[in-house]
């Protein structure tokens, strides 16, 4: 299926389904172990690197450990290189009120104040989530698949939230190539394009949304 059809025929009140595909699971994760492992030989004197600039910014911790959640709804520890201020979970002491109100209904901020110098360059040019391929490599993400969430946003999916935890979250996915950054939960889009890609997944799909992300990252828009 062509991407742009994907795309048109997004409703985000529609009632999606889910069919069970296990020679695309298979083929899947094949290409995400094959993948992962030759991103991650070829990336590390960049992860190397990185590691260095982060520890000599403030002194914290280099991988920050995001509790997110996976398929089957289980909890997962995503990795990100840290790219916020060390007491940055701490939104109500770190956030100002309008800052605040902001990220409680999309659990992000276009201009997020705790991020770090560092950080704000790894963010733009998508580096803070290199790590996730280890994620990739222990089978609890994928390369594309939709975004692992906090709990709390789950609720937003309301009556199609099973469905989200069908399949892996990915480190890139239909959202983030779709213009993320004006595609909200608020709007309902965000949800529906999550869900369209996971009643409309295949290999083809997959691989079209790499090469978007590829020329995301090359444009510093942050797909990943």
């Amino acid at each position: 299926m062509e991407l742009t059809t994907v795309l048109e025929n997004t409703q985000p009140t529609k009632n999606y389904t889910f069919k069970e595909k296990p020679f695309y699971n298979f083929l899947k994760r094949c290409f995400d172990i094959f993948c992962s492992l030759i991103l991650i030989i070829v990336a590390s004197p960049v992860l190397f690197l990185v590691a260095i600039l982060v520890k000599i910014t403030d002194g914290g911790t280099i991988i920050y450990k995001a509790p997110r959640m996976g398929k089957g709804g289980k909890i997962i520890n995503v990795y990100k290189f840290r790219s916020m201020c060390m007491n940055a979970d701490d939104i109500k002491k770190t956030l100002s009120k309008e800052d605040l109100e902001k990220y409680e209904k999309e659990y992000k901020l276009e201009k997020d104040p705790r991020i770090t110098k560092v950080g704000n360059i790894l963010r733009k040019t998508s580096i803070d989530e290199l790590p996730q391929l280890f994620n990739v490599l222990q089978g609890n993400m994928s390369l594309v698949g939709p975004r692992p969430i906090l709990e709390r946003e789950s609720s937003l999916y309301g009556e199609n939230r099973e469905l989200l935890f069908k399949v892996k979250p990915g480190i890139t996915g239909l959202w983030q190539v779709s213009g993320r950054n004006n595609i909200t939960y608020e709007s309902g889009e965000r949800q529906a394009l999550e869900l369209k890609y996971i009643q409309e997944r295949s290999i083809a799909l997959d691989i079209k949304i790499l090469f978007l992300t590829v020329g995301a990252v090359f444009k510093m828009k942050g797909a990943m």
